[in-house]
C-alpha cells in the first residue's frame, strides 16, 4: 500500500462529517480536519488553509510526509 491510499485508510469516516462539509485533509502535524469550501495549501507551515468558520478537527493521526495529498471530496458530494 502505498503512503497516499495508507493516509486515506486511516482518514475519519465520512459517516461523522458533518453535513454539508464535504472536503477532508490531514496536516502534516497528522490533524484531520473537515472543511466546508476546499482547502488550500499552505506549503510553509505543512497545513491546509480555509476561512476559519470552515474548518472543524476531525481527528488526530500519525505525522504525514505527503500530507499534500490527503485533500479528499466527500463520494457522495455534488459537483
Amino acid at each position: 500500500m502505498d503512503d497516499t491510499a495508507s493516509a486515506a485508510s486511516s482518514a475519519p469516516s465520512w459517516a461523522d462529517a458533518p453535513e454539508g462539509w464535504n472536503w477532508l485533509a490531514q496536516d502534516q502535524d497528522g490533524k484531520w480536519f473537515w472543511y466546508a469550501v476546499p482547502p488550500q495549501l499552505g506549503m510553509a507551515g505543512g497545513i491546509w488553509r480555509s476561512p476559519r468558520r470552515a474548518q472543524q478537527f476531525a481527528a488526530q493521526g500519525e505525522p504525514n510526509p505527503k500530507w499534500y495529498e490527503t485533500c479528499l471530496r466527500r463520494p457522495d458530494a455534488e459537483r
